[in-house]
């Protein structure tokens, strides 16, 4: 496997719509940077936010998920609580090609502030928008900027096509659009 370069991402952003919408180069001045960078692109957040909340003191079960531990906001920022986390979306809706994987990494300028984004894989031909998981570590609030950036894709392309692709196994989270809550499948199939 081997990172690709910001040539080749930027190839198969205009070519092939990888990336839409697309920033050819990196946005930095009074924001949290956002676009193509030497072997990543920095994706950005919507400003449509689930934060995590224990007003209704559910259980947190990945099997049987009660969307009650979220409250909906849409606002330019939001402020997550101490120890908490939120979910949100990407602005960008990305097409993974078969013989690429990619891995979504934190962003040095909230890492800083104790903010962390779950590294995320997306797998071959997967396609939709990013559901971000942002964790609070610290014990104060802390703010995430919509329309800014999040966090980090690299591209790590395979010497030959994978024999299963997400989309071959039908990916439960093939195509998602908003932010999605954990699924589990209840069939054999799916991953």
């Amino acid at each position: 496997m081997a990172i690709k370069s910001d040539r080749w991402i930027r190839r198969m952003a205009l070519e092939h719509g990888m990336i839409e919408p697309f920033i050819d180069g990196q946005i930095r001045e009074g924001v949290i940077s956002y676009g193509l960078t030497s072997y990543g692109y920095d994706m950005r957040v919507t400003n449509q936010f689930k934060v995590f909340t224990n007003v209704f003191n559910v259980l947190v079960d990945p099997k049987n998920f009660n969307p009650r531990s979220f409250v909906d906001i849409e606002a330019d920022y939001i402020d997550i609580p101490p120890n908490s986390f939120a979910l949100a979306q990407s602005m960008e809706h990305f097409r993974i090609p078969r013989t690429v994987s990619a891995i979504t990494i934190g962003k040095s300028t909230y890492a800083r502030c104790g903010i962390i984004i779950n590294v995320t894989p997306l797998e071959p031909e997967w396609t939709g928008y990013v559901t971000i998981e942002i964790s609070n570590t610290t014990p104060l609030p802390a703010r995430i900027y919509a329309n800014e950036g999040i966090g980090q894709v690299i591209f790590l392309e395979g010497d030959e096509p994978c024999e299963v692709s997400y989309a071959d196994k039908k990916g439960k989270y093939q195509g998602q659009r908003g932010i999605v809550l954990p699924r589990i499948d209840r069939e054999l199939s799916g991953d």
